[in-house]
């Protein structure tokens, strides 16, 4: 009989914002005030404060504290300074672990934005199709480094601006985005973007297979005959479409598979070691602190925190 950890809540989601719960007295813009593009400014603590998803983009200035960030299955450190983007539907989370009593009054600017106008609006104006490779790794949210300064300028221009001008300066900070190379993707894997659509078809066709059968043996000869490719030949395709070696690809989403379940549910890691594909404990272990750089319990025991606060 599985004994199920008390310490652990069971089937834990975050919570979907909706619209009507954005409001002014929240620090929200009205809708009827402004475009797509909107500013919210708070400190910490808030009632915004939540593990908790929406159907926007959100890009995210830290301008104090310090403690840990929460987004899909990453955790890691942030503190004043920090900017990160996330895209539509990607739960996240800041914990601030360093408040002076009483709190800050301010710690979070933040833009939200919405996907469908960008990416129409790119099919007529060509110049807005260099915001769409951005957009595709936000799924994933990004960290940008050394951006802070100029990201609390482009901000404030945002903010101080209604109409023309204010898309004009939500643009230039895009384009700064956009631009910039020092950022890392913080969750789960990604898949690389590509020109070829029929190369792009074959590599979504094989990772829905890995993923929609994570438990099954996924072999590079196997599907490398499937595709009529040689298996060195496989290997290049894959890992110029991916980033990943084949076994790197598969390990990675196992992995983020089992940050699921350890954030999700109360399974022991030994079942959710197996339900995502490993033959043994040993190696999920080790695979586990290799990717996340903590173990399974542990990332199980930090995981939980994500409920104290953000925005």
């Amino acid at each position: 009989m599985t004994v199920r950890s008390r310490s652990v809540p069971r089937q834990i989601k975050p919570e979907l914002e909706h619209e009507l719960a954005r409001s002014p007295n929240l620090g929200y813009e009205s809708s009827t005030d402004v475009g797509f593009v909107r500013c919210l400014s708070h400190g910490f603590p808030t009632p915004l404060a939540r593990w908790h998803y929406h159907d926007e983009y959100e890009l995210h200035l830290i301008t104090s504290t310090s403690g840990k960030l929460f987004v899909g299955d990453w955790i890691g450190p942030f503190q004043a300074g920090q900017l990160v983007l996330t895209g539509p539907r990607l739960p996240h989370n800041w914990v601030s672990m360093d408040m002076p009593e009483g709190g800050v009054p301010l710690r979070d600017l933040v833009i939200q934005f919405s996907h469908e106008p960008l990416v129409r609006a790119s099919e007529n104006i060509p110049e807005l199709a260099e915001v769409l490779p951005l957009l595709e790794r936000a799924k994933h949210g990004i960290e940008f480094f050394g951006l802070s300064e100029t990201a609390e300028a482009h901000w404030h221009k945002v903010k101080g601006s209604r109409g023309l001008k204010r898309f004009t300066a939500f643009c230039d900070f895009m384009s700064d985005l956009a631009a910039c190379t020092d950022f890392r993707l913080l969750s789960s894997v990604q898949l690389q973007s590509t020109d070829d659509d029929a190369e792009l078809d074959q590599i979504n066709a094989l990772v829905n297979r890995i993923t929609e059968h994570l438990a099954d043996e996924h072999s590079a000869a196997a599907l490398a005959a499937d595709l009529g490719m040689s298996e060195s030949k496989f290997s290049r395709f894959f890992r110029k479409a991916t980033g990943n070696t084949f076994t790197d690809f598969v390990n990675r989403v196992r992995i983020s598979r089992a940050c699921q379940l350890l954030m999700d549910t109360d399974q022991q890691v030994t079942h959710i070691c197996y339900e995502v594909g490993f033959n043994n404990v040993a190696n999920f272990n080790r695979r586990f602190l290799e990717i996340k750089g903590l173990t399974p319990s542990e990332f199980r025991k930090q995981s939980l925190t994500r409920f104290r606060g953000a925005a």
